[in-house]
């Protein structure tokens, strides 16, 4: 399916991989990637979380915009610097420079945004409920320190979701029980 989408991002096709934390998102984007270089596809991914942190969920996107998107649609390689987690609180890390591949996989809450959807190929909404499976997995994969920050999370991308109407933008949806 995504090869057979057109490229909206310049000559890159843009797919964002998109829903709640701990659904598997960056399970799957690390799946597609694999299987695309399995075809000889150029594929990349940009995790949202290089950019969010627990107090700035959403609001970093004109950073990957300016420093990836813009570029890699005008045919250039994007850079930015990550945040190193490393730590348990986020800091700036690694510059990460992302030479322009024939697919971009950005996966992550909010990587589906509406306001990307005009260059995007396709966006993938991932879901696993109840929403306390993906707080528990959430939390395996994180330590147990995490689970307050990821309480406020939760809540907040339930807003986020709702107002953004990500979901309903998806060409492709993926729900699974625990």
């Amino acid at each position: 399916m995504v090869l057979a989408a057109p490229a909206r991002l310049g000559a890159v096709r843009l797919v964002a991989i998109d829903g709640p934390s701990g659904s598997g998102k960056s399970t799957l984007a690390a799946g597609l990637v694999a299987e695309l270089a399995e075809r000889g596809v150029r594929a990349v991914v940009v995790p949202t979380d290089h950019f969010a942190t627990w107090a700035d969920p959403v609001s970093w996107w004109p950073r990957l915009v300016d420093g990836v998107l813009t570029p890699l649609s005008r045919g250039a390689a994007g850079h930015y610097r990550r945040n190193d987690w490393s730590g348990g609180t986020p800091r700036p890390g690694a510059e990460v420079e992302v030479a322009v591949p024939e697919v971009l996989v950005v996966e992550g809450v909010s990587a589906g945004r509406r306001s990307v959807l005009p260059v995007l190929s396709c966006l993938v909404w991932v879901e696993v409920s109840p929403e306390s499976a993906r707080l528990a997995r959430s939390v395996r994969r994180d330590g147990a320190h995490t689970r307050p920050d990821f309480l406020r999370w939760q809540a907040f991308e339930r807003g986020w979701f709702a107002v953004d109407g990500t979901r309903a933008a998806a060409d492709v949806l993926i729900e699974s029980g625990e």
